[in-house]
């Protein structure tokens, strides 16, 4: 049977989604810490995933993203800035291991940056748009109408964190903040649904270049 997800105007009336503030979310810039979010990404099992890259705003032009790579536990949030060498055998590691399950929304388009940037295929993926096909919603659902649908809560995304330059070497508290929240509401969407581990649709997706 045919699901209809709610509209922007009905989200709009929602009571706002509580998301991770500052001081739970973690940007690594040193070797140790780069390690010590690792060990707890690993331990976590299944994480919230996503990635942001600076916008291009002229046709033609390809985006040289990810620049940020994020990874939410249930309590935490870590974001791995691609340019800071030290994190990269490290963001390697998470990306292929099929150990760490990564879920998100609309990841074959996040699957095809990586392998153009890092050279890097996924491994254990979850894409909670093919969860929510599973369950008879045939439009793709995005992390707004997702939350909306699951909490009847409204998740606030801000065009001007969007669109804002993800490839600067530090980041302001609201894109700290924007990019945590996209994977932290990932993962809790993936735990109110309670699916059994076996029934996860869980993958390596295929690039273009596949």
């Amino acid at each position: 049977m045919k699901k209809i997800a709610p509209t922007k105007p009905e989200i709009a009336l929602l009571e706002p989604f509580d998301g991770l503030t500052l001081e739970r979310i973690h940007v690594p810039t040193s070797t140790e810490e780069f390690a010590s979010a690792t060990a707890d990404i690993k331990a976590a099992g299944i994480v919230g995933f996503d990635t942001e890259s600076r916008p291009t705003f002229v046709t033609g032009d390809v985006s040289e993203g990810p620049h940020v790579v994020q990874f939410a536990l249930h309590d935490k949030a870590y974001l791995f800035q691609v340019h800071r060498a030290d994190g990269l055998p490290y963001l390697v590691e998470l990306l292929e291991s099929d150990r760490v399950i990564k879920v998100g929304f609309g990841l074959k388009s996040d699957s095809g940056q990586i392998f153009a940037k890092l050279g890097v295929k996924f491994g254990g993926v979850v894409d909670l748009n093919t969860v929510f096909r599973m369950n008879g919603y045939q439009k793709e659902i995005g992390v707004r109408t997702a939350v909306g649908l699951v909490f009847n809560q409204r998740f606030a995304k801000s065009k001007k964190a969007t669109t804002s330059n993800w490839s600067q070497p530090q980041l302001t508290p609201q894109q700290i903040l924007y990019a945590a929240n996209d994977a932290y509401a990932a993962l809790k969407v993936l735990e109110a649904l309670d699916l059994p581990h076996e029934d996860l649709p869980i993958m390596g997706l295929k690039t273009e270049s596949d």
